[in-house]
């Protein structure tokens, strides 16, 4: 992309995963790529997922909508193989997806199951590793990567528990896969948005909290939305931030900054 236009994705093919609902941060993601030009791929978690997921898919046009559960063995290639037969190549990849068992999450990270713990760190950030395998072939000109952690990751957060080690590992495999991709022309992204009510974060305890201290304590004063997040992917997957890879950035109104 030599030249930003005002819409700077025309012809771009963006994937997006982790839509479960309109509340969702992909579903920002989404929207956001789409309103600047983007063709999208979108995926849903499940059949009982589908419903929530394929409306909004025809919203912003999408061209590719297909299941996928990290955690069955395929579907995540099926997904790519799709992506090449239908477009050949990959500009953008979106992963917003998280989880835990509600038993691990909710019991402090002292009393997480190694089970538990296995299964989260699987879903929540091997997965992205995974996606990545995929996604840089298609690559071809270069492209941008995006996870989505948490200020959990380097810091404490009451009732975070067991997520923050995971999120902590995200940031960690964004930085690494942020090196071996950057010959490529590849970048890679680790975003920490402030605290917002999806489907996700509706399993952590006491979340209501969290959301008023959070909008008390940020410098902006306000909370952040979903739309926030997609536009801040959208200009990281832009020229404008072309020298801009690996490090967390912070979709969160200044919440992070403050002691």
């Amino acid at each position: 992309m030599d030249k930003l236009t005002a819409q700077p994705f025309a012809g771009h093919k963006v994937l997006i995963i982790g839509i479960a609902n309109e509340h969702s941060i992909a579903w920002g993601c989404a929207r956001a790529f789409r309103e600047l030009g983007a063709e999208l791929a979108i995926t849903y978690l499940n059949d009982k997922a589908r419903p929530f997921v394929e409306p909004l898919a025809r919203e912003v046009g999408a061209t590719i909508c297909m299941p996928l559960d990290v955690s069955k063995p395929d579907e995540l290639e099926a997904l790519f193989e799709s992506i090449r037969a239908n477009w050949g190549r990959l500009d953008v990849a979106v992963h917003s997806i998280a989880y835990a068992p509600k038993e691990d999450l909710q019991h402090g990270l002292l009393n997480s199951s190694a089970q538990g713990f296995a299964e989260a760190m699987d879903i929540s950030c091997h997965s992205f590793i995974r996606m990545a395998r995929l996604a840089a072939p298609l690559m071809t000109e270069g492209g941008s990567m995006f996870a989505m952690s948490y200020l959990g990751a380097s810091r404490v957060v009451p009732n975070y528990d067991l997520m923050g080690p995971v999120k902590a590992a995200l940031e960690a495999s964004c930085r690494y896969l942020a090196h071996e991709l950057g010959p490529r022309g590849i970048r890679v992204h680790p975003v920490s948005p402030g605290p917002l009510k999806t489907r996700a974060a509706s399993g952590l305890k006491d979340f209501d909290v969290l959301l008023s201290e959070a909008a008390a304590r940020a410098p902006i004063g306000e909370m952040v939305d979903i739309m926030d997040v997609g536009y801040a992917c959208a200009f990281l997957a832009t020229p404008y931030a072309r020298r801009m890879t690996g490090n967390t950035v912070f979709v969160d109104g200044g919440m992070s900054i403050m002691a």
